[in-house]
């Protein structure tokens, strides 16, 4: 995929994202007083034949997760390259979440790229959205392998398994 087409896909999704968010202004305010769980921390960890993330979120209802095997990060809003180590690249999207709370202050203190050098497969993570709802962390791997992306309750968790 050229970078021109990206970019037009790129701003065709933001325009819907707007249009979508003009639809939900327009919800009962119960839907609307439910809370978007907000990213608090990121931890990684080496397991026996996986290496585990994991986005530890505030209280809300658990999001939907879903995850892609990319050619490169991209950053929600703006379409650019998020450079990040790796050969292989795994993008996560968790929604409805959150990187900052109602007045715009990051609820996640830690950095926006990091690299983990205690894991066998991730090499490096990444926050590369935080848009409208949709919070968006991407891995850069040395491997190809299965991906498993679940959620976790009490409290609201992502976990993000990738095998060695």
């Amino acid at each position: 995929m050229t970078g021109t087409l990206r970019r037009a896909l790129g701003a065709l999704a933001a325009t819907t994202l707007m249009l979508t968010g003009a639809i939900t202004a327009a919800a009962p305010a119960s839907v609307a007083a439910q809370a978007i769980p907000t990213m608090t921390g990121i931890r990684t960890g080496q397991n026996p034949g996986f290496d585990r993330v994991v986005l530890d979120l505030t209280a809300g209802p658990a999001p939907a997760v879903r995850y892609d095997l990319v050619d490169e990060l991209i950053a929600d809003g703006s379409g650019e390259i998020v450079w990040l180590t790796g050969e292989y690249f795994i993008a996560v999207a968790a929604t409805p979440a959150a990187a900052h709370d109602d007045a715009g202050n990051p609820t996640y203190p830690g950095p926006q790229k990091f690299r983990t050098r205690n894991l066998h497969n991730v090499m490096a993570v990444a926050v590369t959205g935080d848009y409208e709802g949709t919070l968006s962390i991407g891995l850069g791997v040395r491997s190809r392998t299965p991906v498993t992306v679940f959620t976790l309750t009490s409290p609201n968790r992502v976990v993000i398994d990738v095998r060695h």
